[in-house]
């Protein structure tokens, strides 16, 4: 059913001081040393100002010094490294794979690195260091110790390079990221990393989805993040992506149950699930087009709507004690084509 005025002015309230930026949790420039990216920060200043971005994350390998260079800038420029690894034990055919370490700025992966030394960190803004292999024990290790210094940790295009049946490979603790969007939202490594998600969503497995483009020449709007965010600041980005109060694509979803907004763990069975839809990223905002709401839970779609992008549309549903989640989805069905998904509220109580 369509939310009452009085969940409306809930939701609202929850997100109140808030604004959608939509950006990009995956990228890398051309900034000496190490990085193999082809365009300056300059360039991507210019060009993300021409897509209406707000932010990209810029994760040169094997380096901290972008985040030291003149043009490096917080609330443009997210910060952070993409290494790569073989999970020594994984119980995968392959077992080669990318992550991301997104933090607001260059000291704390520093500390990081240090603090691993399997990096061999060679120390300061001019530092460099290797990709060592790990054990699962160890990388978990790893991934805690992210979070523990204040960032995100992300495992990129997944289906990519890792191969495994068992989608619990892949993870490495809850409530990290899981590239689900990548390269565009039409891309074929998307529709997989999708599967990916769900087959992990449904073993019980808390964890986020996220979206990256992984463009080493110009910026891209192919495979976007939106972010409610208090302010235009690195700090804020990460407190989200932390929350898993994000949504993967370019559209902005409000979602909550009760207090409870879109990442967390409620009760249900009590209190309605509220959703609203707003905040169109201008590369879906195509006002001719239709599109779609889907509520879903462990068991599949729960209830549809359709409705335009041209004003803020809100949606209710009856929450169940027996359901272990809800999420939601936008599709456009003009083009047939699922254009942003909103990270699970669980259920603390199954």
């Amino acid at each position: 059913m369509k939310a009452t005025k009085q969940e409306i002015n809930h939701i609202e309230k929850l997100y109140e001081g808030r604004k959608a930026y939509h950006g990009e949790l995956h990228d890398h420039a051309a900034t000496g040393g190490t990085s193999d990216g082809t365009r300056t920060l300059e360039h991507w200043k210019g060009a993300m100002e021409a897509l209406k971005l707000d932010f990209a994350a810029i994760l040169d390998h094997k380096q901290v010094k972008h985040m030291y260079i003149p043009q490096w800038e917080d609330g443009l420029f997210l910060g952070g490294t993409e290494p790569g690894t073989v999970i020594v034990d994984a119980e995968a055919e392959i077992k080669k794979m990318h992550y991301n370490m997104l933090f607001e700025n260059a000291e704390p992966l520093m500390d990081l690195l240090n603090e691993f030394k399997e990096f061999e960190f060679t120390g300061g803004p001019e530092g460099h260091f290797e990709y060592p292999t790990f054990t699962r024990e160890r990388f978990s290790e790893l991934a805690e110790a992210v979070f523990a210094h204040g960032g995100f940790f992300v495992h990129p295009h997944p289906t990519i390079l890792m191969n495994a049946t068992d989608p619990l490979q892949y993870c490495f603790r809850e409530r990290m990221g899981i590239e689900v969007f990548y390269s565009s939202m039409q891309s074929d490594y998307t529709k997989d990393c999708y599967k990916l998600w769900c087959d992990i969503l449904a073993t019980g497995y808390k964890i986020y989805a996220t979206a990256g483009c992984d463009h080493h020449a110009c910026c891209s709007d192919g495979a976007l993040t939106t972010i409610y965010a208090d302010e235009k600041r690195n700090a804020a980005y990460i407190k989200r992506l932390r929350e898993g109060d994000f949504i993967c694509g370019p559209v902005g979803i409000k979602m909550c149950i009760g207090e409870v907004r879109m990442g967390g763990d409620a009760i249900f069975g009590e209190e309605n699930l509220v959703v609203g839809v707003s905040d169109f990223h201008k590369c879906v905002f195509i006002p001719e087009h239709k599109y779609r709401l889907d509520i879903i839970d462990d068991a599949g779609i729960v209830k549809s709507f359709k409705f335009s992008c041209d004003k803020p549309f809100y949606a209710s549903v009856k929450t169940k004690k027996s359901a272990k989640f809800y999420r939601a989805e936008v599709t456009d069905l003009s083009r047939d084509l699922r254009i942003a998904v909103g990270n699970p509220i669980w259920n603390k109580e199954n």
